[in-house]
């Protein structure tokens, strides 16, 4: 049946995509008939086995336990206030807080994406991050930094000039920037990646699991093609997404595991929990709890968070599980 449908009369590209698409799926019926046949405990077993590491800067950093990623937004307007920070001392101080607290990653942003967020030009952007990015790699040399900029001329600029060891985009290679708006970028993100050869965190903006699951088998073969090797998944939780998109993706993100790529769950303070239980980012610690613990649960390698101590406490009790 395979071999029929690679064989129909579509061009040879889209026989590529296609065909990658097929062997993700053989491989995910394959692997859901195995796991029927283990019990619950040689699951637990079997997924505490899987083995993800990253290249930064030439060193080997282990993700086959989950770890925590901090954010630090050298930006006046993020969503969350608590996670401004914008003098010298300020943005030192919370770098160093991220670490102390337990996070292993500090990801660094200067441009909020949240709905209905102000843009910014690339020229500010770039100063706002050179700033923020040295006084970071000041206080913590040895500490992996990602760059939160869905701009290839910047992500270039950060890790060529300015300490960054990691991309996060939240475009999916090029789709949107701030929620819902298209973007027009010179450069494009997948070759800046693979041409720079750093770990790429690709976010989805997909709004289902099968279109996601879809859209990130033909993007990871197409990075693996140009060179890129390190790459980690990010279901895009608040991304192209309603409120019960959200969840539903939430309920089957275990699913991405088929892809044996290391997962980012960020649902740190997002409208997917004030807008189901009330409030406001400033009282959405517990919600972001509870759903970190469900990341944890289906999966999640990397949890990308504001309340890093919160967070690792999670980590360490379903570990025990």
């Amino acid at each position: 049946m395979i071999s029929l449908l690679l064989c129909s009369p579509f061009s040879l590209k889209n026989n590529k995509i296609f065909g990658c698409f097929i062997i993700y799926c053989v491989i995910c019926i394959k692997k859901i008939k195995q796991r029927r046949k283990l019990s619950t405990k040689e699951i637990k077993q079997e997924e505490n086995n899987m083995s993800y590491t990253i290249n930064v800067r030439g060193q080997l950093i282990d993700l086959s336990q989950p770890t925590v990623m901090g954010i630090l937004n050298a930006t006046p307007d993020s969503s969350y206030s608590g996670s401004r920070k914008q003098t010298e001392k300020e943005i030192a101080d919370r770098a160093n807080q991220i670490v102390e607290q337990g996070g292993t990653m500090i990801d660094v942003g200067a441009f909020s994406t949240r709905p209905g967020a102000q843009e910014v030009s690339e020229q500010e952007e770039t100063e706002r991050l050179k700033r923020a990015l040295t006084i970071v790699r000041r206080e913590q040399p040895n500490t992996p930094i990602s760059v939160d900029t869905y701009r290839p001329l910047v992500a270039r600029r950060c890790i060529e000039e300015f300490g960054a060891d990691i991309i996060n985009d939240v475009s999916e290679g090029g789709i949107t920037g701030i929620v819902d708006t298209p973007i027009h970028e010179q450069g494009n993100m997948f070759s800046t990646v693979a041409q720079l050869k750093v770990p790429y965190i690709l976010m989805s903006v997909k709004s289902n699991m099968p279109d996601m699951l879809k859209a990130f088998a033909q993007e990871v073969q197409q990075l693996r093609d140009m060179g890129a090797r390190d790459i980690i998944l990010d279901p895009g939780f608040g991304f192209g997404k309603s409120l019960d998109d959200n969840y539903a993706i939430m309920n089957e993100m275990h699913h991405l595991k088929v892809l044996g790529l290391p997962i980012l769950s960020g649902i740190s303070r997002k409208s997917m929990i004030f807008r189901l239980i009330g409030g406001d980012p400033t009282t959405s610690l517990n919600g972001t709890t509870v759903l970190n613990t469900i990341s944890l649960l289906k999966g999640a390698t990397i949890l990308r968070v504001h309340d890093v101590r919160e967070a690792w406490e999670a980590i360490q009790i379903t570990g025990k599980l």
